[in-house]
């Protein structure tokens, strides 16, 4: 669901674009820590915020890292 807000950041699209790991944290809502792998070697690390039900709002990309490879722990950022 935030693929689209990625690649409008990126300024480029991905063919591959898999989840392969995450991790959540509980704040006002939750936060999801994604490893995705978009080809190749490369993987992005997402961290996505999923609104309280009550709120009614999308997913939406708060923030990336790029340049991390299948090893790269993912960690809270």
């Amino acid at each position: 669901k935030v693929k689209a807000q990625l690649e409008e950041k990126e300024g480029k699209t991905f063919d591959v674009f898999t989840a392969v790991e995450f991790k959540t944290q509980l704040v006002a809502g939750t936060n999801y820590f994604i490893k995705v792998h978009v080809g190749n070697d490369e993987f992005l690390h997402l961290r996505v915020f999923k609104s309280l039900p009550h709120e009614n709002e999308q997913l939406s990309l708060h923030s990336y890292q790029g340049s991390k490879t299948k090893h790269d722990e993912l960690a809270y950022f």
